[in-house]
């Protein structure tokens, strides 16, 4: 018998628990829930790739006799100018709306940066004041805004322009960026900071080298969410916008459902074409945000 005293080999790890009808029934579960989340949007592909005007109640919505024809018409959507020349006009929308949306998210996440910082750093008066200021902006829906917004682009000049609708999204967008980025930099220690300024780094520097990259899946969520917004918005938009050609999407789109008719095949295909840039830039930042998760980090 040795009795040398040698530790034996470390435990082997525990098994898994988990056996295969458990397995089966957690997957099974899963791929229900996926079938609920996208059964409307198999409706809407169905709607605009058939044939017919109005959705036939059945239960699988598969178009018999598939058709690009009105993605075609939404897409292809032109207008005679007064000289004569044809303007692509979907294709002027879908600039007005990417160019708005990313300019209020742009103007948002710029202008919220050193606003958040400071309110989550230092302490002055006033500090509380303006938060709870902040605060009650976020109380009121858009539409309370939309009369005095529509009188003061009007005396300032800038209905059915870009400007005015960007000026009037970023008064939205600013307060919801500063409390995002405020709670992301209060989070942040302040430690990072103080040992970069020990190091020779001033307070700039120890912001822009030390916090900003540690807050980056913050900014990046953000900026998609202000983007989000200012894309899909559609009742400052409707009210502030008066010519075709400066409407964007979300109101190009409520032109298909008239008063008394409503060309459901050419909305839904539209909807699809409205949601594709949105979704693209959900997976790019998606990216960014889980390359920036240890953007900040420091070994021990």
């Amino acid at each position: 018998m040795n009795s040398s005293g040698s530790k034996g080999a470390p435990a082997p790890p525990p098994a898994d628990d988990v056996g295969p009808l458990e397995s089966l029934a957690s997957h099974a579960g899963l791929l229900i829930a996926a079938g609920f989340a996208l059964y409307p949007v198999l409706w809407v592909v169905a709607l605009a790739l058939s044939t017919e005007q109005a959705p036939v109640p059945r239960v699988l919505p598969l178009p018999e006799q598939p058709t690009l024809a009105h993605f075609r018409e939404v897409v292809g959507s032109a207008r005679t100018l007064a000289d004569g020349t044809r303007l692509w006009l979907f294709g002027r929308q879908l600039g007005n709306s990417l160019v708005v949306a990313a300019s209020a998210a742009l103007a948002g996440i710029l202008i919220a940066l050193p606003a958040a910082y400071a309110l989550a750093r230092f302490e002055f008066v006033g500090k509380r004041a303006g938060v709870r200021s902040l605060l009650a902006t976020q109380m009121f829906p858009a539409i309370a805004s939309a009369v005095p917004l529509y009188m003061l682009l009007n005396a300032l000049g800038l209905l059915n322009s870009r400007t005015g609708l960007v000026l009037s999204y970023a008064t939205t967008s600013v307060p919801f960026s500063i409390f995002q980025l405020r709670a992301a930099f209060e989070a942040i220690p302040v430690d990072l900071e103080e040992a970069a300024m020990v190091d020779g780094a001033t307070r700039l520097e120890a912001f822009v080298r030390v916090v900003l990259p540690a807050a980056r899946p913050a900014i990046a969520v953000t900026a998609l969410f202000a983007f989000m917004s200012a894309y899909n918005e559609f009742i400052l938009a409707a009210t502030l916008l008066g010519k075709e050609e400066m409407y964007t999407l979300p109101v190009v789109l409520q032109r298909y459902i008239g008063e008394h008719d409503a060309n459901w095949p050419a909305f839904a295909a539209g909807a699809l074409v409205v949601s594709a840039p949105v979704m693209a830039l959900f997976y790019l930042a998606q990216r960014h945000l889980v390359a920036g998760l240890t953007a900040g980090a420091v070994k021990g």
